[in-house]
């Protein structure tokens, strides 16, 4: 292999997800987490975002249409991640998750981001969070980055909703 490197301003642009019953999925996407929902495939597919962009995420029933989920032991995705741009907003999207009682499946942190953990009602596997400053990570002596994962204090993170 050469040693071709990936531009530093490459960003994963979507996620697009098999769904068993949209109206469920967008409930939870539009209605609890806060999605804007930009399009309507009739009643298979919708696409979501934040802040006007075109999508964000994708879901979609044309495979998946009252199907279980996807085996927990099996191969495919861990989990999709969605980038908070605060510390606050990160607070205001746990406390959404709290008043309506939704679990959680863990709360991390990463030293380098503080992240919340849940799973949307297929089952797919999602990582809310928001990246520290980058003058705030700790690296190694080799320049790697130190990343840990320790138990996130929610009351610290809920005390953001009162600054």
């Amino acid at each position: 292999m050469d040693s071709y490197k990936v531009p530093g301003q490459t960003r994963i642009g979507h996620v697009h997800l098999k769904v068993a019953n949209l109206d469920k999925a967008l409930e939870f996407y539009s209605g609890l987490l806060g999605f804007e929902v930009t399009t309507l495939y009739g009643t298979q597919a919708a696409f979501v975002s934040a802040g006007g962009y075109h999508h964000h995420i994708g879901l979609n029933t044309w495979y998946s249409k009252d199907a279980p989920p996807a085996s927990k032991d099996g191969v495919g995705l861990y989990h999709a991640a969605i980038l908070y741009p605060t510390r606050k907003d990160l607070a205001i999207i746990y406390d959404r998750l709290r008043r309506a009682y939704y679990p959680l499946s863990g709360a991390s942190d990463h030293g380098v981001s503080e992240a919340l953990y849940l799973d949307d009602p297929d089952g797919n596997g999602l990582e809310l969070y928001w990246d520290r400053p980058k003058e705030y990570w700790e690296y190694n002596e080799d320049g790697t980055i130190i990343m840990y994962t320790k138990p996130l204090n929610l009351e610290s993170l809920i005390g953001e909703l009162q600054k």
